[in-house]
């Protein structure tokens, strides 16, 4: 997605894979195969560019620093990056600068995990400070008997450099996605406020703008992103994922310092798209606008189900909704995966919600015509 907005710009992009199956070596015409973990693979990737950023945030920071220091832009650097890749410093950070967060702490053991519910209250959550996604490396725990109970398989089973969080469980009527950019020369823009749905710690739709908040409520998560992109000194794409509680009130769950998914209706639903806005904030342009097109955007991830064919089922999609507007990732259908995303358009949001909804649960089987 960000290759293809990058053609209309003439920006020449090279992308580092693991493996030529991934989605985007599927696509772009420079690929080198290596690891992101490879300090060797990454410096000669490197090697040429005028900047270097990315479509996810687990490449090491030291080694991202020695690219700083041979003089290579990256962007965002390892000092904002460490922020969006560990939640034990995110959250130690965020606290500083006064930003709206749940009751946490780092625990070391049992003890220490069960007292934290004993004072907060359980149910409780505890999360590895590093490694988590889509709702792996999360663990909600009921009460001090389970904690005693499963704490112990938890903190063995942490990646290594992670520590393990606790942290009070937010009773929050929803979840929202602030999305701003940054360049170099400190321009930024905010996207308008989305509500996300999660189901099993996936992302399955957001709505966009968010119903329901008021314009105060709306500006001052847009302020909150915008300052943190500002204090932890962010390049390109930062993507601050709220949970509201019932009085309305915001506490931020984390972070994210790339393209996000929960900004994927920007792509045809904006004036500039997430992606554009990245590639402009990284090689330091002014910012596109980044306001919607109609009314209400909704997207629905198309996640794998019992459609392998996947193209094929486009002749119904299209045919049924002509402005629907699908992608798809390029990735092998597996039950769960995110393999693609549905976007619609319009000003009466029951509507639009039902179109993209139909759309997204064809795309996985779960109904038929």
């Amino acid at each position: 997605m960000m290759y293809t907005a990058s053609i209309p710009l003439g920006i020449q992009l090279r992308l580092l894979a693991t493996d030529p199956g991934e989605s985007a070596a599927q696509v772009f015409a420079d690929v080198s195969i290596g690891q992101h973990t490879d300090p060797d693979a990454v410096r000669a990737f490197a090697a040429g560019c005028d900047v270097v950023t990315f479509d996810h945030e687990h490449v090491p920071t030291d080694i991202l620093r020695g690219l700083a220091a041979e003089g290579i832009a990256v962007r965002p650097g390892p000092d904002a990056l460490v922020h969006a890749q560990d939640k034990a410093v995110m959250r130690e950070r965020l606290t500083a600068l006064g930003a709206p967060c749940p009751a946490h702490r780092v625990v070391g053991g049992v003890a220490d995990l069960v007292a934290f519910g004993d004072e907060h209250g359980w149910p409780m959550i505890a999360k590895a400070s590093r490694g988590g996604y889509d709702g792996k490396g999360v663990w909600k725990l009921d009460s001090a008997e389970r904690a005693t109970a499963e704490a112990p398989a938890i903190l063995a089973g942490l990646p290594a450099g992670a520590v393990l969080v606790a942290e009070e469980f937010v009773d929050f009527a929803r979840e929202l996605s602030a999305l701003v950019v940054r360049s170099p020369s400190g321009q930024a823009v905010a996207y308008p406020i989305s509500e996300s749905v999660q189901r099993d710690g996936i992302c399955v739709e957001t709505v966009t703008p968010a119903p329901g908040l008021t314009p105060d409520q709306a500006v001052a998560a847009q302020q909150l992103a915008l300052r943190l992109a500002h204090e932890l000194d962010v390049i390109g794409v930062l993507a601050v994922e709220l949970m509201e509680r019932r009085d309305g009130s915001v506490v931020v769950n984390e972070l994210a310092m790339r393209p996000h998914n929960t900004g994927h209706w920007s792509i045809d639903g904006a004036h500039t798209s997430q992606f554009e806005n990245h590639l402009r904030a990284v090689l330091d342009l002014p910012l596109g606008d980044p306001t919607p097109r109609q009314r209400w955007t909704v997207m629905c991830n198309v996640l794998g189900g019992s459609v392998a064919d996947l193209p094929s089922a486009l002749l119904h999609s299209f045919a049924r909704d002509r402005r629907l507007r699908v992608e798809f990732y390029g990735k092998e259908v597996r039950p769960g995966r995110k393999v693609g995303h549905v976007s619609c358009f319009g000003d009466d949001l029951e509507q639009v919600r039902k179109r993209a909804h139909h759309a997204a649960d064809y795309l996985m089987g779960t109904i038929g015509t």
